[in-house]
């Protein structure tokens, strides 16, 4: 491990050109310092991360376990990507107040709207643990030797570790688990709704535009910490005040000019930058095909049902962006990693590095052993792949199959956990039902189950599947099952347990969805995980021979939804031969896009009057109003809320997407097109201040011209 330790010290001191990376923000001092301040930025690395003092970092949060967020005043105001507050702005939604269409602003504290179950999380300091999580780890282990041992160092460091008593700490890996670091964490669980624009500005141009540019979106939505009197962690209290922050953002006024700095700070959720070609044509050719499939029936048959009514529109609108999401992004995935040549550059790399081994019994083997597991692998993962989006993603019924089996599965094992688990279940599934249509997904269940049938590898097929005609499946189920309504799933878990396992056993969607749910645990995952196992192994001592081959390269860790920082440049890009995208979007081109009821295009008559006066208040530029902007910032999913932060520390934008060919960057970052796309701060401000009126949200901000005061 002393020589792991060396090799990072000495990527960290090496001076690059090269941008992109997820960088562990405790670890920038020496090279990302050096090229951050190359690239323009006056900030520190300490300015950054420091235990101490008040820092970035500590403005930075973990928004609800999946997107990022950042505090904007010292009275914990949250902004965030809208699409990350979607769910929590449509459970307050109703067809009388749909604050998706009409929008939602508090205009004073009381107005400011509960959301249970959300939560937000500070990382209060990070310390690498690798040597304590390595101990009495030997070589002559097996695989899953290691891992437990591991698991077990794991949780004595976590016992060990020093914090107060209302924090948390998790431990995880990085560089494929040749590095850990311990984390230090206080979750904040009172999070209040402040506000969000009409998604005719927050989801503009919806997924016709989604993962493209040029874009002018608004993507954003507020929220606020509330904390106990001594500024802790509380549950929901109206005793509760508003969370006093050690670190808040400024917001610039001077907006972005290309080749400006920028900084985006946040969770990136995966990437997995160093996989061999082989795993790469795996995904292109085989499982990202299949998932692509699935959701684009699933996504034809709900938004037909959608554009015909409003209340399923209300009740899916958050499934359906959240499906849409990673089927678009798939497909540009797929096309970036074919125009980048990704494939044919890691075929290069593995060459190379297999002459520099060949006499190095250690490391000389990897690539035949990867190329074995993968075509080990490449049925099961089809098959998980399909069992996933179709059984547990897309077809609601069975997903509620699969959560009473394992109901079923842990109230056998202990009886004296019924009444609990069967009242997490009821609790839980009044949200489900509230948005769940039975017309909509037996139209869904027809089609989805017939493709699982048809497609899936015939290992894995469960016999209830075989040879049967799908309409007849699909009436059947749908008009037996209790498992419809609420009314019918409250039934069948009402009795003592002998009686609500018998009732259950009796319905045909969960005698199905029981077969399956055992085939998957049983056929499936079990398989895919004893062969993943053998591959992260071998991933493991790859990454670090790639790092002891190549010393004069640049590693960082695959994103793995801790905190990291990217840094890089205001910057257009070419998509094509002969054109040329500005990094800068303006509201012009949503009146251009404006089509008049079109639910992704409709513009509001307010905004409209606005851009007609070119009333853009303080917030316009030389009579425009700026919308969006690009960068050539690492991202990925879990970036979605993150700030982008000029070379002053200043709020200057809002992360919420990538550039559809740049999409491939969670495999190969390509700084000539690879973009993120962020909301203009100034655009978030004038909808606040012009638009919506509330000056109180302005007056609590801190608005700053650092450009001007060079």
């Amino acid at each position: 491990m002393k020589y792991l330790k060396i090799l990072f010290f000495l990527f960290a001191i090496q001076i690059s050109a090269q941008q992109g990376g997820m960088w562990i923000p405790s670890l920038l001092e020496g090279m990302n310092e050096t090229e951050m301040q190359n690239l323009g930025s006056k900030m520190t690395a300490q300015d950054i991360y420091d235990v101490n003092n008040a820092s970035l970092k500590d403005a930075i949060i973990h928004f609800n376990g999946g997107c990022t967020g950042e505090i904007i005043s010292d009275r914990g105001l949250i902004l965030t990507n809208h699409h990350c507050g979607y769910g929590a702005i449509q459970s307050h939604s109703t067809v009388e107040h749909d604050y998706l269409k009409e929008g939602f602003w508090a205009f004073n504290d009381a107005e400011e709207l509960p959301n249970p179950g959300m939560y937000v999380t500070f990382i209060k300091r990070i310390d690498d643990v690798t040597d304590a999580i390595f101990k009495n780890v030997t070589s002559s282990m097996t695989v899953k030797e290691k891992q437990v041992k591991i698991d077990q160092n794991i949780a004595a460091v976590k016992k060990k570790a020093v914090k107060e008593e209302w924090q948390e700490v998790k431990v995880k890996g990085f560089y494929n688990g040749n590095q850990y670091l311990l984390f230090v964490l206080e979750n904040y669980t009172d999070i209040r709704m402040v506000g969000a624009p009409p998604t005719s500005i927050g989801k503009f141009g919806s997924d016709t535009d989604n993962w493209m540019w040029p874009r002018h979106t608004g993507d954003f939505s507020l929220f606020r910490i509330y904390a106990d009197k001594n500024n802790r962690p509380a549950k929901f209290s109206k005793e509760n005040v508003p969370f006093k922050p050690k670190h808040f953002l400024p917001i610039s006024l001077d907006g972005v000019a290309e080749e400006d700095f920028t900084l985006v700070f946040g969770f990136p959720g995966r990437t997995d930058e160093y996989l061999p070609a082989v795993a790469i044509e795996q995904t292109v050719k085989k499982v990202n095909p299949a998932k692509i499939n699935i959701r684009e029936n699933y996504l034809k048959i709900v938004d037909e049902y959608m554009r015909a009514d409003d209340k399923i529109k209300i009740q899916y609108a958050s499934k359906y962006a959240s499906i849409a999401n990673y089927w678009k992004k798939w497909i540009g995935e797929n096309q970036g990693i074919e125009k980048s040549k990704a494939i044919a550059k890691k075929q290069k790399l593995e060459s190379d590095f297999q002459k520099k081994v060949q006499s190095n019994s250690e490391y000389n083997h990897l690539l035949s052993d990867f190329s074995k597991l993968y075509n080990e692998l490449e049925d099961v993962a089809l098959a998980r792949a399909y069992w996933t989006e179709v059984i547990y993603r897309n077809i609601e019924l069975l997903r509620a199959t699969f959560r009473l089996y394992q109901f079923e599965e842990k109230v056998t094992a202990n009886p004296a956990s019924f009444e609990a688990e069967r009242n997490k279940l009821i609790n839980s599934s009044k949200g489900n039902y509230k948005n769940y249509s039975a017309r909509v997904d037996r139209d869904v269940f027809e089609k989805l189950i017939e493709i699982y049938a048809t497609e899936i590898p015939a290992t894995y097929l469960s016999n209830k599947l075989k040879n049967v005609n799908y309409t007849d499946l699909t009436n059947a189920i749908y008009t037996k099952s209790k498992l419809t309504n609420l009314e019918g799933f409250n039934f069948l878990l009402t009795g003592n347990q002998e009686e609500v396992l018998s009732k259950l056993n009796a319905d045909p969607a969960y005698v199905l969805g029981k077969d399956l749910s055992n085939d998957f645990y049983k056929k499936i995952n079990s398989k895919f995980h004893e062969i993943n196992l053998q591959i992260q192994d071998v991933q493991k001592v790859y990454m670090k021979a790639l790092m002891e081959t190549f010393p004069k390269e640049r590693f960082f860790p695959d994103a793995n939804s801790t905190l990291r920082v990217t840094y890089g440049k205001v910057k257009g890009y070419y998509p094509k031969d002969g054109i040329y995208y500005k990094p800068v979007s303006y509201l012009k081109g949503v009146m251009e896009k404006y089509k008049p009821g079109d639910y992704e295009f409709d513009v509001d008559q307010k905004l409209i009057g606005l851009y007609n006066a070119k009333d853009f208040g303080v917030y316009g530029e030389k009579g425009k109003m700026p919308v969006n902007f690009l960068g050539t910032n690492h991202t990925t999913g879990g970036n979605s809320g993150s700030p982008a932060i000029d070379a002053h520390g200043n709020l200057i934008g809002l992360n919420f997407d990538r550039v559809w060919e740049g999409t491939m960057s969670d495999y190969n970052y390509d700084p000539e097109i690879c973009r993120n796309i962020m909301v203009d701060a100034r655009y978030i401000l004038f909808i606040v201040d012009k638009y919506a009126g509330n000056k109180r949200l302005i007056n609590e901000m801190k608005l700053v011209h650092p450009k001007k005061n060079k």
